[in-house]
């Protein structure tokens, strides 16, 4: 077996970017096999078996030369068998309990991503079904589920340089759209007349602001606070990346994510 470029992330060091033999005493699915391995199935798009690809439900056999692909970015495959089913025309995502704060960046950015603090293994591999959302996670057996099929094993710990790498890897840079969401419970944002929320607003900002814009599932208010800047600076960093691909939009911001 050989596994390539970023699924050797799940090997221990002696197997990484490397062939080796892995031994098995009863009948598998290449599927099973692969997962047994470590590696969940949702990082795969690819899998040769003597040179002829297969799918998930391949029965492995002795002195088979297996060799498993991730997803792929700048090859053409169109004419052999993809493992996985075709990228979701929208990203939206369901994040597990433990990245709270990339929910918020996401969120940020302008992506529906549903996140609490509280939810189960089950609900999450639902909800990532049920709505055709992207499973992020740094739970690798969590996207081993077999109803899981669009997820993603988020690599890096920082908050923000996971949201960085989840922009790289699934090349959202063109679907970003600042500052439409909330960041608290993933709402969308609309304009709001300034008289409409005066008697809301801490004395201060009733004086000197004059842009809203209010949540429409919390009610949570938004306007360019001292740390907008900061978010200035966040998005701007995104957009040299993308090569200046992403839409300007009015800065209008309340809670610091």
């Amino acid at each position: 077996m050989r596994f390539y470029e970023e699924l050797n992330d799940f090997l221990p060091p002696a197997r990484r970017k490397v062939r080796f033999i892995h031994e098995f005493r009863r009948r598998a699915s290449i599927k099973d096999m692969i997962e047994a391995i470590g590696v969940p199935h949702t990082e795969i798009d690819l899998i040769l078996v003597n040179g002829r690809s297969v799918d998930f439900s391949h029965i492995v056999r002795d002195g088979d030369q297996i060799s498993v692909y991730p997803l792929f970015e700048a090859f053409d495959i169109q004419s052999l068998v993809r493992v996985r089913p075709r990228s979701l025309r929208v990203s939206r995502f369901v994040l597990d309990v433990h990245l709270g704060k990339l929910a918020r960046y996401l969120r940020l950015l302008g992506f529906d991503t549903l996140y609490r603090n509280d939810y189960e293994d089950a609900e999450l591999a639902r909800l990532a079904s049920a709505e055709r959302r992207i499973l992020l996670t740094r739970d690798r057996d969590l996207l081993k589920r077999a109803v899981v099929t669009h997820g993603y094993y988020v690599r890096a710990v920082e908050p923000r340089r996971q949201v960085e790498e989840i922009v790289e890897r699934l090349d959202l840079y063109r679907a970003i759209q600042p500052l439409q969401r909330c960041v608290r419970c993933n709402g969308l944002l609309a304009v709001v007349p300034k008289q409409q929320v005066r008697e809301r607003l801490p004395p201060e900002t009733r004086r000197y602001i004059e842009a809203f814009r209010e949540c429409g599932e919390c009610g949570q208010l938004y306007w360019e606070g001292s740390h907008v800047p900061h978010i200035r600076r966040f998005i701007d960093d995104l957009r040299a990346r993308a090569g200046n691909e992403i839409p300007e939009t009015d800065p209008v911001a309340g809670p610091d994510p």
